[in-house]
């Protein structure tokens, strides 16, 4: 259940994220501007490292999804949320100093703080729910009756079958 919840949050974030990578542009020379009429330029290096950043952190969301997909175990799970939350990180750290140089807007920052406190609660149930580890068991029924949960040996055939009655097999009279 709690994956789940991680996964939708990681739609989420990962729609906010894709968003973000589409508003690099605006000033001449980026992707997707118009430029000035020559050969587009290369983009700044720092919008460069941002973009990287934004592509890295998409990789560690699809691979909390694949973990999820593929059910992997609670620890797991608590390693690819914490290396999501330290990605975040750096992500808003370049955004906020070098988002507005590569045309992302100001409330884009705090968006993706948005995401990254909704992340980190789940990363830390997620945590949690490691360091406890698995959920105990109780005892069974047949522990609490007191019975063996063996099934009784039936190799013995005692009667005719289905249509045995109290006198004998009703098929087997002329």
């Amino acid at each position: 259940m709690l994956i789940c919840r991680a996964l939708l949050v990681l739609a989420i974030v990962g729609t906010t994220l894709h968003h973000a990578g589409a508003q690099f542009g605006g000033m001449p020379g980026m992707p997707g501007s118009p430029g000035f009429g020559g050969p587009p330029a290369a983009p700044p290096p720092q919008c460069v490292a941002l973009k990287e950043l934004v592509d890295s952190l998409e990789k560690h969301g699809k691979g909390i999804q694949a973990a999820n997909e593929r059910q992997a175990d609670v620890k797991t799970a608590c390693q690819l949320f914490r290396n999501f939350v330290a990605g975040f990180g750096k992500a808003i750290k370049a955004l906020a100093a070098d988002g507005p140089a590569c045309g992302a807007p100001p409330q884009l920052v705090q968006q993706v703080r948005d995401g990254q406190a909704h992340v980190q609660k789940i990363a830390a149930k997620v945590c949690e729910a490691a360091a406890r580890g698995p959920a105990p068991t109780g005892p069974t029924l047949s522990d609490a009756l007191g019975t063996s949960p063996v099934l009784p040996d039936l190799s013995q055939k005692k009667g005719a079958g289905t249509f045995e009655t109290l006198t004998g097999n009703p098929f087997a009279r002329p």
